[in-house]
């Protein structure tokens, strides 16, 4: 994976479209200030595989990282996903120094990183980093929770509309750029049930498909055709900022 630097991080947290980043309090925010670099990544870069120990963190400004567990055969299905409400490896701060996951650029980026010895240090000097850290671990553990019953329970329809809605929340467009290859490999689908799927949806008038751009036209119908999965998500995050 190659990453670009693109300018240091400026000093004043209100700047960010990480909303992590910018709720934090200024005197916490300066704890992490001088060791911030923003960077750019692309679609489907790899920035965690499994096994691997955690050298950075990352708080998206755009774009989305998809959360992958991976069986022993290689298979791979979408755990959870992370985009500018959140963090990417806060917990290596405190006691988990490698992954267990494969995190995978779903949508290009930008994203603010900062080498884990520094961060480890700001959250042994800052509560509100701390928090920070365990706070969005019980996001991120009730998304596992909660994908793994949707994978299980409900139907293609349903686990594609509530995908392309989540992606949808990240975008400042109401646009997923989600391939149907890689929306089969998230959800661990063939791609010809992704494209019937999508073809569905596209009849019905609740979205439009176009090189590899999916584009809500119907939000409230689409959400309709979602499961509760994906209400369920967005209020247990909303919860906790």
């Amino acid at each position: 994976m190659h990453t670009k630097v693109i300018e240091d991080t400026p000093s004043t947290p209100g700047h960010f479209d990480n909303e992590l980043l910018a709720a934090l309090p200024k005197a916490a925010f300066e704890q992490l200030a001088p060791k911030l670099t923003i960077r750019s990544l692309s679609q489907r870069d790899v920035w965690l595989e499994v096994d691997d120990e955690i050298a950075d963190v990352a708080f998206p400004h755009s774009g989305i990282f998809s959360l992958q567990t991976v069986t022993q055969d290689g298979k791979a299905i979408e755990t959870a996903t992370v985009g500018r409400e959140g963090v990417v490896g806060a917990m290596a701060a405190l006691r988990q120094t490698r992954t267990g996951v494969r995190v995978v650029v779903q949508a290009a980026m930008t994203a603010s990183t900062i080498p884990i010895k520094h961060f480890r240090k700001a959250v042994q000097q800052s509560d509100a980093i701390r928090d920070l850290c365990i706070d969005y671990n019980e996001v991120l553990l009730t998304q596992a929770r909660v994908t793994a019953a949707c994978n299980a329970l409900h139907s293609i329809v349903k686990r594609v509309s509530r995908r392309v809605l989540q992606s949808a929340d990240r975008s400042v467009d109401n646009r997923a750029n989600l391939t149907q290859e890689l929306l089969a490999e998230m959800l661990g689908v063939r791609r010809t049930s992704i494209s019937e799927t999508a073809n569905e949806l596209q009849r019905r008038g609740l979205i439009s498909y176009s090189r590899g751009a999916i584009t809500i036209l119907d939000r409230s119908g689409l959400e309709e055709h979602s499961c509760d999965c994906y209400q369920t998500l967005r209020d247990h995050a909303r919860s906790l900022r």
